[in-house]
């Protein structure tokens, strides 16, 4: 009955796509939030802080290897820093803890692509005069989830564009200080309800746009809103002692006020005028004003006090020729100026 059963592959002859050559079964599987350990110390920690504009009264906690960003601390949240990235900033818009808490899930369960859509759009509201409702935001689009928990946007009519380089949101994690009434741990997502009575018009005219192709091309490319200028701008990101949000450009530079005494320019001799002649002139104009400031003083003698010409470890020769040298000396450049 051997005939009936064909042989088995051997994967090391042809290769198996399943299974590799040498023996060793690859892991297919995305990593698990309960499994990853934070990668956050103590430096990029205070980093987060100083380059996210953390206010002084929040109370951050780096993780310890035993923490996983599902299951805070009690009266923590966990915030990683592709949120920051994506325009988190604390405390957050109320905007955003009412979508969360209507979603029923917590804050580090949002992907990049959700958060930066999320923010953008209630960025992009406040600049405009208005405010971002649920059914504003049900209407431009809707939250999904996937098996995990993690949460996306996806839109059938908006071509929102979101990119984020980096890979490691998922270790890269610590812990907030939950004085916002955020939801602390993961929970199943609850999708919002799709408003019947919100048009694409209404949404149009809440953004002060003029028609759909506008529309587009304002959400197309989110990340704009999302950047430090444009929160600061618009009251999401607050900074100690700004007031404007131009002061944000590197580029801006606020004039220094000019020097209150400046060199004169040396005057150049005229045209046709003797270099020789013209020094001859500035040495006796330098003579002049010597007898003036300096009675009885000459600019090619040199006063040495008496303790120092009288001074043991200087000879009569060392003297009289640290005296000579000096004085030659001072008339060269005298008359080489």
């Amino acid at each position: 009955m051997s005939g009936d059963r064909p042989p088995p592959r051997d994967p090391a002859i042809r290769g198996d796509p399943v299974t590799p050559y040498d023996g060793e079964r690859r892991q297919n599987r995305e990593a698990r939030v309960d499994e990853t350990m934070s990668t956050v110390t103590n430096d990029f920690l205070f980093l987060f802080r100083k380059n996210y504009h953390f206010p002084n009264d929040d109370e951050t906690m780096v993780p310890r290897r035993s923490d996983r960003a599902n299951l805070p601390p009690p009266g923590y949240v966990t915030v990683s820093e592709a949120h920051l990235r994506a325009g988190i900033r604390f405390p957050p818009p109320t905007e955003l803890i009412e979508v969360l808490q209507r979603c029923d899930v917590n804050l580090s369960q949002l992907l990049f692509r959700a958060m930066s859509v999320a923010v953008g759009l209630i960025a992009l509201f406040w600049d405009r005069g208005a405010t971002m409702t649920l059914k504003h935001l049900s209407r431009m689009g809707r939250f999904t989830s996937d098996t995990s928990g993690r949460v996306t946007f996806r839109s059938k009519w908006l071509d929102v564009r979101t990119c984020d380089p980096s890979k490691n949101w998922l270790s890269a994690f610590f812990f907030v200080k939950n004085d916002c009434g955020l939801i602390e741990k993961w929970g199943k997502m609850k999708v919002l309800p799709s408003p019947l009575h919100v048009s694409e018009e209404d949404i149009m005219r809440i953004l002060k746009v003029s028609d759909l192709d506008h529309l587009l091309f304002e959400v197309r490319h989110m990340s704009k809103y999302t950047e430090e200028e444009f929160l600061f701008k618009v009251g999401i990101s607050v900074h100690t002692e700004r007031s404007d949000a131009r002061m944000l450009k590197p580029t801006s530079r606020i004039p220094e006020p000019p020097s209150p005494t400046s060199k004169a320019a040396p005057k150049r001799p005229a045209r046709g005028e003797d270099p020789q002649v013209s020094k001859k002139k500035r040495l006796e104009e330098t003579a002049t004003n010597t007898d003036k400031i300096l009675p009885g003083s000459s600019p090619t003698k040199l006063h040495i006090p008496e303790d120092v010409l009288n001074h043991q470890c200087i000879g009569h020769n060392k003297t009289s020729n640290l005296a000579s040298n000096t004085s030659q000396y001072f008339l060269s450049n005298l008359l080489l100026g």
